[in-house]
């Protein structure tokens, strides 16, 4: 019979009995259901310390919390495992601190025999924690929880320590000093109350997101200058994020030195003497009688799709998050929003291609049966002669893509990139005036445990070698094994991409072949849509598959090279996971924007590939309209698979799996089912928070192909928007409820992604310059307008861009297999090309259109990459980063913090002079002897005549 866990919640001081008593009297037989009947009476101990948020005590917060595993006996769970440091002020104060000693041992049961391993573990663990304790933190075992073989220990750091480190960080604090911060006058006042009135629907209801009429100067902690801040209320003035940040700063530099080394809590981690560290949440978040709470709250206003319309709270993302994670949805909101305006000029020139469809010269000629004009063959002997008016959907649909509003469209976009910059830089500046990040500067982080581990090996060879050894760091020859991995791995895998892309092109040239056999004209007509469709599913499906495994591979490179810092890691990290993501989203459309139909050759002197396979062309109507439909489908399907499936399914099915490996692993009594969890147990269930970057990275992969390839897909900056609204509402959810809660981490930018997004925006010009000028046909359409149309109007477009191509001429073997398909004999037939007839002296050469053409594509490209870098540039210097009204804030503040100072300086000078003043009068009046009153002048001292007053 066990003792009944509801008094394990109380010390054993506070019971008034032994815990070896209770286990004395369960052994002589007493009843358990009298036990539970008189714990029914009792007050529940678990919600006095509010189920895990607070200590035993019900007043000390928790602020961090260690995980470890420890081996149990299979005889039966240990009694109450539940130990105090620092409880009641007294120092190092244990109970039953290590698993396996105290009252079991005590009682004479057997104690498992563990390996070295886990006594080493342990070992670690208790100088790690007394290392804790004498760093001033207050601990709290906890092993009598409901996950078998799992303890915790609870972290609380009091009073003078938070002040101690929040002094060190140099963390801004609010003081008493408040001032008024500028308002808007005259017409931009209305202008503000009208609109806030207008958006007063989709503003969350939070207090932290009302407007702010007076603000509270800030100014970095001082212990010597306490008197400036507002301490009324010591529990709230540092909050549970700016708590855990001050632990978590304690335990990573807090090091136990027994493995020859320091270690810190991120080597404990890596070497498995914890399993998990991490601050609590800060209560439920669903539930009936459920706390009001941040966390609730932004489940609320934040973390709900009924919510999509609605702002963002940022101010309380960054509150419960810290500034790191709230920049980054502050970005993502920021990009949300300037997609509108992108995605109504994309549907705007999308209708406008739509209007204008049935009025397109080019097409109609195309599909007009009278001009009957018949194609080449599009392969080798199975394929027949074709009429041009087949392809009459293609060029009707190439038209919706493929207009003059286009080239508009691209010139807008790049400076929407532009000015999506700098509005997001002036909203930065914005946030770090709020969030008193002004004059932050980030400081050296401490290093990885990974690089302490190969200093120690490197110390530790020059130790068994008898040379000096002086403090030991790496150098370029520890790293170039490294280096030189990760650039043959790089090379590698930017070359099976290519290789995949490769395999898909023999796939579609091949296909087409074996789909031409087709005896049904229907077959026969529907190739190339099906080639094309089947082809970008296969480019899908490998994307997806081959971005997990960069992810892995881009990680793996970049742990071999052992950053020194987590910032350093990060930015390779970063580096090498974009290089292999782009590389692999955007081959394959790369290919089809400037590479297919351009190396084809001409009928009878086609471009084979392993002299078997003939290169693909573009169908008549040109290449944008196949890059349309890649660049749709890689996007949506990428978006709607990777970006939303995966991050809603992944997730749900780990905590699934960890929930039934939890619960095959533990056997529970009556009582422990219905016992409710400890807030640190919950959390513990939760999955770990593994970084921004794979946040960040697929945002900037859908921000690429928004602008990149901008003009043969206007409707893509509408998708983006679409899917952003969701992975807003879908990463807030995933943070608040399905990750434990990361550090706080303070930062003043995005970091690297600025310059990543700086780069694509400047590359996206180039890139829709040539998409413009050599893959649609806006260039040689104005060419022929403006060079060789007779009437002044389009007609006679399609005929001047096809060349002649005598049947006879067909090499050995390649002429179709059946010339009378059409019902006819074919002499000539027609190819998309610029090259001289068959009657011409220098037949099938390159003619002079095509080089008037090409000179004129050249020179479009250098036109419109300068004009719009120019106008980007431009954007970029008319506006200012810092907003006016906030560089005028961040002045007045100096002032008023000089003003504070220099009254505190005052203050002091005239407390000393009155000191002095008060010192010398009880001087000269204390004085009374004739030697010291005859030494002034030979005179008595004035104060001779007013002893008594003295």
């Amino acid at each position: 019979m066990r003792v009944n866990k509801k008094y394990s919640c109380l010390p054993a001081e506070e019971k008034g009995i032994h815990i070896i008593n209770i286990r004395a009297i369960e052994d002589i037989g007493y009843d358990q259901h009298e036990s539970t009947l008189l714990n029914s009476l009792s007050k529940n101990p678990d919600a006095d310390c509010k189920y895990g948020l607070y200590f035993r005590d019900g007043k000390r917060k928790v602020d961090y919390i260690l995980v470890y595993h420890y081996k149990k006996s299979s005889a039966g769970r240990t009694l109450t495992r539940r130990a105090l440091h620092n409880d009641g002020g007294a120092k190092s104060t244990r109970q039953d601190p290590l698993p396996g000693k105290g009252v079991q041992m005590e009682m004479g049961e057997s104690e498992p025999h563990t390996d070295c391993h886990e006594d080493d573990k342990r070992f670690r663990r208790e100088e790690y924690e007394g290392n804790l304790v004498e760093a001033g933190l207050e601990l709290e075992r906890d092993e009598d929880t409901k996950i078998h073989g799992v303890g915790f220990v609870k972290i609380h750091a009091p009073w003078n320590v938070l002040c101690r480190e929040a002094e060190f960080l140099k963390l801004k604090m609010p003081t008493k000093k408040m001032y008024q911060i500028n308002q808007t006058h005259g017409l931009l006042k209305k202008i503000n109350s009208v609109i806030q009135k207008i958006t007063e629907p989709i503003q969350p209801k939070v207090a932290e997101h009302k407007p702010q009429t007076v603000k509270r100067l800030s100014y970095p902690f001082s212990r010597e200058k306490q008197h400036l801040f507002d301490l009324s209320d010591r529990d709230s003035f540092f909050d549970s994020k700016t708590r855990s940040t001050i632990v978590y700063e304690i335990l990573k530099r807090t090091t136990c030195t027994k493995a020859k080394y320091s270690m810190g809590i991120t080597s404990l981690l890596a070497n498995g003497v914890y399993s998990a560290a991490y601050p609590l949440h800060d209560g439920d978040y669903e539930g009936e009688n459920v706390e009001p709470n941040d966390r609730k709250l932004l489940c609320e206003e934040w973390a709900s799709y009924g919510v999509f319309y609605k702002y963002q709270p940022i101010d309380l993302v960054r509150k419960y998050f810290g500034e790191k994670i709230g920049l980054y949805f502050a970005w993502l909101g920021v990009y949300t929003q300037m997609l509108i305006p992108a995605s109504i000029v994309g549907i705007i020139v999308f209708l406008y291609g739509c209007a204008t469809v049935d009025e397109n010269i080019p097409s109609m000629e195309m599909c007009d049966q009278r001009n009957n004009i018949t194609m080449c063959p599009l392969c080798d002997r199975t394929c027949s002669y074709w009429k041009m008016s087949s392809a009459c959907a293609t060029a009707r649909a190439s038209h919706l893509f493929d207009n003059p509003a286009t080239v508009f469209f691209s010139v807008f976009m790049a400076l929407w990139a532009a000015t999506f910059m700098e509005h997001w830089k002036r909203k930065q500046m914005r946030l770090n005036y709020r969030w008193d990040l002004t004059g932050f500067e980030e400081e050296e982080a401490h290093p990885r445990a990974e690089y302490e581990a190969k200093v120690l090996e490197k110390s530790l060879r020059k130790e068994h070698k008898h040379k000096e050894t002086d403090k030991e760091k790496l150098t370029w020859k520890d790293r170039f094994p490294a280096y030189l991995t990760n650039f043959v791995g790089i090379i590698f895998m930017v070359g099976l991409t290519f290789a995949i892309v490769f395999g898909v092109i023999i796939y579609r040239i091949s296909t087409a072949a074996a789909l031409a056999i087709s005896a049904t004209p229907s077959g026969r007509s529907s190739v190339r849509v099906t080639v094309t469709a089947t082809a970008v599913i296969i480019n899908l499906v490998v994307i997806i598959f081959l971005d997990e495994v960069y992810g892995c591979i881009a990680r793996w490179l970049t742990q071999i090279e052992v950053p020194k810092t987590d910032k350093n890691f990060e930015e390779r990290l970063i580096f090498k996971a974009f290089l292999l993501k782009f590389v692999n989203a955007y081959t394959p459309i790369f290919y089809v924007a400037f590479f297919k139909g351009r190396f084809v050759g001409r009928p009878g002197d086609y471009v084979y590939i392993f002299h078997s396979f003939r290169m693909e062309e573009c169908a008549p109507g040109g290449c944008l309209m196949e890059l349309c439909i890649q660049l749709s489908i890689i996007m949506l399907g990428k978006q709607l698979i990777q970006n939303n499936l995966f991050e809603i399914g992944i997730p749900k099915m780990k905590k699934f799996i960890r929930y039934m490996k939890l619960k095959r692993r533990r056997s529970l009594d009556h009582e422990e089912h219905i016992k409710k969890k400890q807030r640190y147990e919950v959390d513990y269930n939760l999955e770990p928070f593994s970084g921004l970057t794979p946040e960040y990275m697929e945002m900037i992969i859908q921000f690429g192909f928004v602008t990149l390839f901008v003009a043969s897909f206007p409707l893509a900056p509408l998708f983006a928007l679409l899917n952003n609204i969701i992975e807003i509402r879908l990463d807030a959810k995933k943070f608040v409820t399905e990750l434990r809660r990361p550090v706080a981490v303070r930062a003043k930018d995005i970091g690297i992604w600025y310059n990543i997004l700086r780069g694509i925006g400047k590359l996206a010009v180039i890139i829709n310059a040539f998409v413009i000028s050599f893959t649609s046909d806006f260039i040689p359409r104005l060419v022929y307008l403006y060079m060789y149309s007779e009437n002044g109007t389009m007609h006679g477009f399609v005929n001047h861009t096809l060349s002649s191509f005598n049947v006879s001429d067909f090499q050995a073997g390649t002429a179709p297999n059946d010339p009378m398909e059409l019902g006819y004999k074919v002499q000539i037939c027609r190819y998309k090309d610029y090259r001289e007839p068959p009657w011409s002296e220098n037949k099938y050469d390159i003619s002079k259109d095509f080089w008037a053409v090409l000179a004129a594509r050249l020179a479009f490209v250098i036109v419109f990459q300068n004009l719009v870098m120019f106008m980007s540039e431009f954007v970029d210097w008319i506006i200012p980063d810092i907003p006016k009204d906030i560089s005028q804030q961040i002045h007045k503040e100096k002032v008023l913090m000089v003003e504070v100072f220099m009254r505190e300086e005052q203050g002091k000078l005239q407390m000393e002079t009155w000191k002095d003043k008060d010192k010398k009068k009880g001087e000269n009046c204390n004085n009374h002897s004739p030697r010291l009153s005859l030494s002034h002048s030979g005179s008595l001292s004035s104060c001779h005549s007013y002893p008594v007053d003295v």
